[in-house]
């Protein structure tokens, strides 16, 4: 397995999932119920959706190797401009209302993975995994760092998300997470040049 395409992988879909709605969600979850259970719940949805996105990202590589290049550029520019320009007070606010609607007689396991699982269809990073799987042409190397990554954040959210928050703002975890991508965005897009 290649080891940088897992962290390279881990390390984009970290940063991308950090300051989003699932995340915030989660850290609703995990102050309600049992952190591990959240936790547990979340990672599996997890599992299902880095799948689910390395295989769509095995059908982009039937693209030519260009537009891959080009698409991942600008899929990286579009997540920078979403954590720069969407406001943080919108996320939390989605992220709130997610965990508002778990239905409190399910078990904190199957609430989890459900919101966790309807709310991360299209998401940034289900779209990042997709086009880092075209990309690299490793799709077990960037199912185990995406998959990684998203753990991480969903293990963050639950058992310390509001510690977090207190130290490091969501405003300030939006503006890295933004520099990252666009420091990618600007990195594809220089390989697109290139090539």
């Amino acid at each position: 397995m290649q080891l940088g395409i897992v962290f390279g992988t881990f390390l984009v879909i970290m940063v991308a999932e950090l300051p989003d709605k699932t995340m915030i969600a989660t850290l609703i979850m995990g102050s309600r119920y049992r952190p591990v259970l959240v936790w547990w719940g979340a990672t599996m949805a997890f599992a299902i959706h880095a799948a689910l996105a390395v295989a769509v990202g095995q059908l982009l590589q039937l693209l030519p190797h260009r537009w891959i290049e080009a698409v991942t550029a600008l899929l990286f520019a579009g997540g920078a401009a979403y954590l720069f320009f969407v406001p943080e007070e919108k996320e939390e606010e989605q992220g709130v209302q997610k965990a508002e609607r778990a239905r409190p007689g399910l078990r904190p396991v199957v609430t989890a993975f459900v919101v966790i699982f309807v709310g991360e269809f299209g998401d940034l990073t289900q779209i990042l995994t997709a086009n880092l799987a075209a990309k690299y042409h490793a799709p077990a190397a960037v199912f185990v760092g995406a998959f990684a990554g998203l753990t991480t954040v969903a293990a963050i959210g639950a058992f310390s998300g509001r510690a977090l928050l207190r130290v490091l703002p969501l405003a300030v975890i939006r503006k890295v997470g933004g520099v990252l991508l666009a420091g990618f965005a600007i990195y594809s897009l220089v390989s697109l040049v290139r090539g």
